[in-house]
């Protein structure tokens, strides 16, 4: 299957195991829904990372995930927390800011610059983001222009979910310093595999409750973990034919997806403006990453 196709199902695959975990398992705590997109998606991708040959992992490969495991299972937390308690609409389109980030992740950590194709992109999210809460624009006096940023950091959903953009930002720059060494195919298995250990032992080694809690709905941790797994093994196999950055912007329509689920199974509001600045912010990515 061509790249784009792959990626759009990856993307769908994110925004249904998002729109599950919202709607089953809200319930949990947000390390215990850590310990489900981790730890199950790891048990299921386990057979893979058995089946295929090892390649030689050297030390700087380990450097590179050592510094990786921290910030993603940091990032995962916040996402759940966010999505857990706020609607999809305020929270999914926020990581529209990770390649906006990633333009001073990727000058201090790589030394790229930035072109004017990028500047025009970093305007289309941020109207993006300004168009979602523009609600908070009319105050009875006019038009406050800044309204709709102050309701972005009164927001708890929306100001986790752009720390999130901000540490995927860091962990896409370090997971390409990674994948130097070996190659998608094996990394995708084998960091779900490592994350969900880690994620193990931090979540749930001192507490006994997070154990009884995965004995409670498995189907819905089952229904989370395949569609985890899918979106893993779809996203990884197309990074092997195109190039990272591409990949990643197409991959960004799961807010588009996340939005429509939300507007679906939980009655949010506003669908055709809010889809409107989501594409306004999935083109913006476009064209940072042009």
């Amino acid at each position: 299957m061509h790249w784009l196709g792959l990626t759009l199902l990856s993307a769908f695959f994110l925004a249904t195991a998002d729109t599950l975990t919202k709607r089953q398992l809200s319930h949990l705590r947000a390390g215990e829904l850590v310990l489900v997109r981790f730890g199950v998606t790891g048990v299921l991708l386990l057979p893979l990372l058995w089946l295929q040959p090892w390649p030689v992992l050297p030390l700087p490969f380990w450097g590179w995930v050592a510094c990786l495991l921290p910030l993603e299972i940091l990032a995962m937390w916040l996402y759940m927390t966010a999505i857990r308690g706020c609607p999809l609409s305020l929270t999914l389109p926020y990581l529209a800011f990770t390649p906006v980030f990633n333009i001073v992740t990727g000058y201090v950590l790589l030394g790229e610059t930035i072109s004017w194709a990028g500047f025009a992109g970093i305007a289309l999210v941020v109207c993006g983001a300004w168009l979602l809460n523009l609600d908070a624009a009319g105050n009875g006096q006019g038009l406050d222009v800044l309204a709709p940023f102050r309701a972005i950091a009164r927001e708890h959903g929306s100001r986790l979910m752009l720390v999130v953009a901000a540490l995927y930002s860091l962990t896409s720059v370090l997971g390409k310093g990674a994948l130097q060494y070996v190659s998608p195919g094996f990394f995708g298995p084998f960091y779900f595999v490592l994350l969900g250990t880690v994620a193990s032992l931090l979540f749930a080694s001192r507490d006994v409750r997070s154990w009884r809690a995965l004995g409670h709905h498995p189907w819905a941790y089952l229904l989370v973990g395949l569609f985890m797994g899918a979106m893993v093994l779809t996203h990884f196999y197309a990074i092997e034919h195109v190039e990272v950055a591409y990949m990643i912007a197409v991959k960004r329509t799961s807010l588009l997806f996340g939005m429509v689920y939300g507007a679906w199974l939980f009655g949010e509001t506003g669908l055709s403006r809010n889809l409107a600045a989501g594409m306004m912010m999935v083109a913006g990515v476009f064209l940072i990453v042009a």
